[in-house]
């Protein structure tokens, strides 16, 4: 049996991917047995698993939450991009501090289970020449990215010494993601689609001509399920994946959102220039590759209406 704690599973990503594991059944050639989701308040129920409050930032919660015997660790939890920008010890204490907490606790538990950390593109910036991926030296221009940056360096470093077999994937930005807004810097991209497809206005505070590097949803959790499963042989010494994505401009996104739902979704979009954002935004980077997770059988979507689509599918309230 392959026991599961997701740390984040209250979250849209953790609370799809134990969704995910219970459906397929197995992980790792075993079939799945205790699949516990952690959060900071009581993660929303899931058939098939458990659910704990966890404070990552208490290594007494964090050892509580990773019982003995666990198998595989996703660290999906994390005080997204504005939220870190704007509280700036809140954005360390949780994701640094936390990192090293749960990264201890796999450590403690003395099997070097599977470990998969989700860091971001937001460690890429400044003068690091494109195209970016695996090997670009990280120059995040943010405290979330730095702070994603230092969490690879020590899932490469628990690895080195056998206290875990981690895995830091760097996540593109996931869109379109339902529920409701964050604080994240990127939440308008989910929300120029979701609100208009729901009916209502959303704000877009960039221009159509503004890139970014997507991925949706169901594409991330597949992709979180292939790599818990790739032999440790196979990445070798360097444990950090760039996630597959695809990039395109606000205005690709919304021709998507127009192809599949119609100009009447669109006219609900007002566009209102945000300096204060822009300034976070302006710091992050477009021109991403991911041919090593590719090779290793990770995938973007194939185009954006396919994430619109994605979302009719398994988000969209029903009317």
């Amino acid at each position: 049996m392959t026991d599961v704690v997701i740390i984040g599973g209250g979250g849209v990503v953790g609370q799809k991917l134990a969704r995910a594991l219970v459906a397929r059944g197995s992980l790792k050639g075993a079939p799945v047995g205790r699949i516990t989701l952690a959060d900071i308040v009581q993660p929303a129920p899931v058939e098939g698993t458990e659910g704990v409050v966890c404070d990552i930032t208490d290594p007494g919660s964090v050892a509580a939450a990773i019982p003995d015997g666990t198998d595989v660790i996703y660290h999906l939890a994390a005080v997204v991009s504005a939220h870190a920008e704007a509280e700036f010890d809140e954005g360390w204490a949780i994701n640094l501090g936390g990192t090293r907490n749960v990264l201890d606790r796999a450590r403690a538990l003395g099997t070097a289970p599977v470990l998969v950390f989700t860091s971001s593109i937001a460690v890429y910036g400044g003068a690091a020449a494109d195209p970016l991926g695996d090997h670009s030296y990280p120059n995040p221009q943010t405290s979330y990215g730095a702070q994603k940056a230092i969490g690879e360096i020590m899932v490469n470093d628990w690895s080195r010494k056998g206290f875990v077999d981690g895995r830091a994937v760097r996540l593109p930005t996931i869109s379109v993601r339902p529920g409701r807004p964050n604080r994240a810097a990127s939440g308008f991209m989910s929300s120029i689609l979701r609100e208009p497809l729901n009916g209502q206005v959303a704000v877009c505070p960039v221009g159509r001509d503004y890139l970014h590097y997507y991925l949706s949803p169901r594409k991330c959790v597949e992709n979180l399920i292939r790599v818990a499963e790739i032999p440790a042989e196979t990445l070798g010494v360097n444990r950090v994946l760039q996630m597959p994505g695809r990039r395109w401009s606000i205005g690709d996104l919304v021709d998507a959102l127009e192809a599949v739902a119609g100009p009447e979704a669109v006219r609900l979009i007002r566009w209102e220039d945000d300096p204060d954002l822009r300034r976070i935004l302006d710091g992050w980077r477009h021109d991403i590759h991911a041919d090593r997770a590719e090779a290793l059988g990770l995938e973007a979507d194939a185009s954006f209406e396919e994430n619109v689509r994605y979302y009719i599918e398994d988000d969209r309230p029903a009317p």
